[in-house]
């Protein structure tokens, strides 16, 4: 493992442009659980029924109920040692855009300014009326489902399967994609569309592809070039510390 990651850093340390791609893997030591397998939160909710906005529109309150439920553990979550190597990488001058999949807002708070948040932000939250954007102390949740003053369902400010990426969010990672020389993709299988397509866009155009992941992906000797298999917050510090060396070498 030792060699792959000194053999990652040297493609990160010669990239001039890297791009990343998150997703649940990387909040998951945060307390965050993923959507795919059974744990926490996932075994009493089905994530493909309660995240869809037709099931979101159909009965608004029974999906409020694990939206709340959800909302109480992203708030209590704090970043954990991937969010901070990542935001590490990006003070070196070596990490330029980062595409998150995640909705936690972890990597802001570990410190990296660059993101898009591909999926949108769980903390801030949206009428579907008048399109009203609310912070989270502008909602009163005592009552579920939340209503705007004009009467509209207020929803997170989130894409549920159904819902298009926003045109902005879109096109910030799709041309970071195809401007990278290196890609990080740490923490997700990268199957769900359209955020799959970031790291074969990236491969097309010349990138390195590096994936840091639990267990083996679709990307797996397939897409990526090094594959580090493993807990992003431990594989993370180790890739960025190894990249500092060679910059200051």
């Amino acid at each position: 493992m030792r060699e792959q990651i000194q053999r990652a850093a040297e493609m990160l340390a010669a990239a001039t442009r890297v791009a990343a791609l998150t997703g649940a893997g990387v909040s998951v030591e945060s307390g965050i659980p993923a959507f795919r397998g059974s744990q926490g939160l996932w075994e009493k909710y089905d994530p493909m029924d309660f995240a869809s906005i037709e099931s979101f529109r159909a009965d608004p309150g029974r999906v409020w109920g694990m939206l709340a439920e959800l909302d109480g553990v992203i708030s209590d979550a704090r970043p954990n040692a991937a969010h901070l190597a990542m935001a590490r990488l990006e003070a070196m001058g070596k990490l330029h855009t980062l595409v998150t999949q995640n909705i936690d807002g972890l990597h802001q708070a570990a410190g990296s300014a660059r993101v898009v948040e591909f999926h949108g932000n769980g903390a801030q939250f949206r009428c579907l009326s008048c399109h009203g954007l609310f912070e989270r102390d502008q909602v009163d949740f005592r009552a579920l489902p939340p209503r705007c003053q004009c009467g509209g369902l207020i929803k997170p400010d989130v894409v549920f399967f159904g819902e298009p990426i926003p045109e902005r969010q879109a096109m910030e990672a799709f041309n970071a994609a195809q401007n990278c020389q290196a890609m990080l993709v740490v923490g997700t299988s990268a199957v769900v569309a359209p955020a799959s397509m970031l790291p074969g866009l990236a491969k097309r155009h010349g990138a390195k592809i590096i994936e840091v992941n639990m267990e083996p992906t679709g990307l797996t000797g397939n897409l990526a070039d090094i594959s580090l298999m493993g807990g992003a917050g431990q594989i993370m510090p180790e890739l960025a510390e190894a990249v500092a060396r060679l910059l200051d070498a």
